[in-house]
């Protein structure tokens, strides 16, 4: 019997034993066994070892489209670090801007306006007029994010505006009279944090106002919903790191208790219901598990020229890239090591900049810094010199 008259079940527990390269040579032996080999289901539980191939860990698929077979081949390059680097926008003012990608929409706020970019269908370039722009921001826009029917911003002039993306329409939430510096929504639910040392929480409506004694900087909601998070500035409290409930609006408990005076949170991400990633003043990316008790630190990383981290964003699953204050430093992280395991330096030392926020897909990495966008492309390797 040939190894493709073999029954798919057998063949699926025989390929089960090969690496990725066994792989990918087996898929040239013939036409038939090229076919079955590119099958999602081959590579499913490779791709899950590999850094941002869009399987998390609870075996959720980010990106059904693309297939998985290319997604390792691509996962490699970002493990080796190999890209090719591009500066898609520049602008001349310095600004802090912020990031977030839709599937082949980048949206890129730039002083009081929010432009949104369409992305070649290869992501090879970044058209240079946005297709449309939100505006309203008297100020500055300080964060915004997405849902799937609205733009939400905050900016330094206290206001907090609903874009509505699929009609020209919005409205203005009544905000506290100084700057908003985080925002996160999620099924209707709309937390702010600002600098005069208020946070407020509102569904439809204002719902209530948390006073918090020291600044906010960052705020990130629950998959779930019942509750979030808060990072503060660090200079009252001895704890930034603090969980809410989102209906009675009370502390359940604070993370942490060694944090040094001014080691505020400036980003943090849930991962799941029970994990959360925060990093911030003191160096550090930390890994919380909500499930212990008490609550604790299960992992952490720290950036090796003793900078601060901006924001940080992961892949659900081993991968981890953060963005420092100095020299526009993109970092990768493998969770599994301890140490980095890439870097990238986008600003030079002359012209130096915090990386503000970062995003990315399976093949591009999007690092916004004080004066330019720019992009890592992980597809393919750099082109040779000659």
């Amino acid at each position: 019997m040939l190894l493709s008259q073999l029954p798919d079940d057998v063949l699926y527990c025989i390929l089960s034993y090969l690496d990725y390269k066994s792989l990918s040579r087996l898929s040239q032996v013939c036409r038939s066994i090229y076919h079955f080999v590119n099958r999602d289901a081959v590579w499913r539980n490779i791709a899950k070892e590999f850094l941002n191939t869009g399987i998390t860990r609870n075996g959720t698929d980010i990106y059904p489209h693309i297939p998985l077979k290319e997604r390792v081949k691509i996962a490699q390059n970002w493990y080796d670090g190999v890209c090719r680097k591009a500066i898609p926008l520049k602008w001349k003012l310095k600004l802090l801007p912020w990031l977030q990608l839709d599937g082949d929409v980048l949206f890129l706020s730039q002083a009081a306006d929010i432009g949104a970019y369409r992305l070649r269908q290869d992501y090879g370039r970044i058209l240079c007029r946005p297709f449309e722009i939100y505006s309203g921001h008297s100020g500055d826009v300080c964060r915004f994010v997405l849902t799937d029917a609205h733009l939400i911003s905050s900016g330094s002039n206290g206001k907090i505006l609903v874009h509505s993306r699929r009609k020209d329409m919005s409205m203005e939430l009544r905000g506290p009279n100084q700057e908003v510096n985080c925002l996160d929504s999620k099924n209707g639910l709309i937390i702010s944090g600002s600098r005069d040392e208020q946070q407020r929480s509102v569904y439809s409506a204002p719902r209530g106002t948390i006073s918090m004694y020291d600044r906010v900087w960052s705020v990130a909601i629950s998959p779930t919903v019942s509750s979030f998070v808060t990072g503060t500035a660090c200079c009252e409290n001895f704890s930034p790191l603090h969980i809410w409930d989102v209906e009675r609006l009370e502390c359940v408990c604070s993370l942490g208790t060694e944090f040094r005076r001014g080691a505020g949170v400036l980003d943090m991400v849930f991962e799941s219901p029970f994990q959360l990633l925060t990093c911030g003043y003191d160096t550090f990316i930390r890994l919380w598990d909500l499930r212990l008790s008490p609550r604790k630190c299960a992992m952490e990383w720290e950036e090796p020229h003793d900078s601060a981290l901006y924001c940080i964003q992961t892949d659900g699953n081993y991968m981890i890239a953060s963005g420092s204050s100095y020299y526009g430093v993109v970092r990768l992280w493998d969770k599994r090591q301890a140490k980095c395991l890439q870097f990238f330096q986008l600003s030079s030392e002359m012209v130096s900049s915090p990386v503000y926020c970062l995003r990315f897909c399976s093949s591009h990495l999007f690092a916004a810094l004080a004066t330019t966008l720019h992009s890592l492309d992980f597809r393919h390797s750099p082109i040779p010199i000659r």
